[in-house]
């Protein structure tokens, strides 16, 4: 997956009814290896998630008792956060976070990273924790090789869309986050989490419509591409209710503790 092109945020607040009412949520494995991999207990942790949009993610830190505060560039996204989610949020830069040095314990970018500048936000991230914090990105995406339908659909939106971002591409992969950890001098692990998503056809398709590959076309070129996919994914599931084979990459990486300090957060 590589970068794509800035102002991205005004790509998302065109489509950010579309990407709160659908967007999946996250696993709970993915938050307990979270845990597992940042050493950091949620329960309490002063938590930056950076790139919020709408809260997902936030609200699944939130929920295990993170102290988090949400940072997106988006104001259409953020507004419907801070509709529905008891939290700070601001509008802000990841790559220039409004952040004093070491506020925080864990920085995250859930679904995120990938439009940031690699380097100037991981460093940014790195300077907003402290000792023995951690720096995490991860994203859900389908697991295309576990079911035939979804390997032609993935086909189909790459044919479709000129932007197109997936599985479908030759060579295509997770955003390199994990290489910018590394070049930080943060001590990085990576794992991926596999899940499975039931999804109701009408959700499915709204989902669709958050992508920005999606939102980058005209509104014509949106509704025949949302029309003739309602009609092949009928072919495959007649009641309207979809099973996705999905899968999570998360990415940690872990500063080093100050000489002296303790475990105290740890699990």
């Amino acid at each position: 997956m590589n970068r794509l092109p800035e102002l991205s945020h005004h790509v998302f607040d065109r489509v950010a009814e579309a990407y709160d009412a659908a967007r999946p949520e996250y696993p709970e494995a993915l938050y307990l290896a979270l845990e597992e991999l940042s050493g950091i207990r949620l329960d309490g942790a002063r938590v930056l998630d950076v790139g919020a949009g709408t809260g997902i993610s936030t609200r699944g830190l939130l929920d295990r008792g993170a102290r988090a505060v949400a940072v997106d560039r988006g104001g259409r996204m953020l507004s419907l956060l801070r509709a529905r989610t008891a939290c700070h949020a601001m509008l802000a830069d990841g790559n220039t976070l409004p952040f004093r040095d070491g506020v925080a314990d864990l920085v995250t970018y859930a679904q995120a990273w990938h439009w940031l500048d690699p380097a100037l936000s991981i460093a940014e991230a790195v300077r907003v924790t402290g000792p023995g914090g951690a720096v995490a990105g991860w994203w859900n995406s389908v697991d295309a090789g576990k079911a035939d339908w979804l390997a032609a659909y993935q086909v189909r939106l790459a044919e479709s869309c000129a932007g197109y971002i997936g599985p479908a591409l030759p060579g295509w992969s997770m955003p390199p986050i994990a290489g910018a950890m590394g070049d930080a001098g943060l001590h990085v692990e990576e794992t991926w989490i596999s899940w499975t998503r039931g999804v109701r056809l009408d959700d499915f398709l709204t989902d669709l419509r958050s992508y920005s590959y999606v939102a980058a076309l005209d509104p014509e070129s949106v509704e025949e591409l949302v029309t003739r996919e309602r009609a092949e994914l009928r072919k495959v599931f007649a009641d309207g209710r979809l099973t996705v084979p999905m899968r999570v990459y998360l990415a940690v990486g872990r500063k080093g503790a100050a000489e002296g300090d303790g475990e105290g957060g740890r699990p």
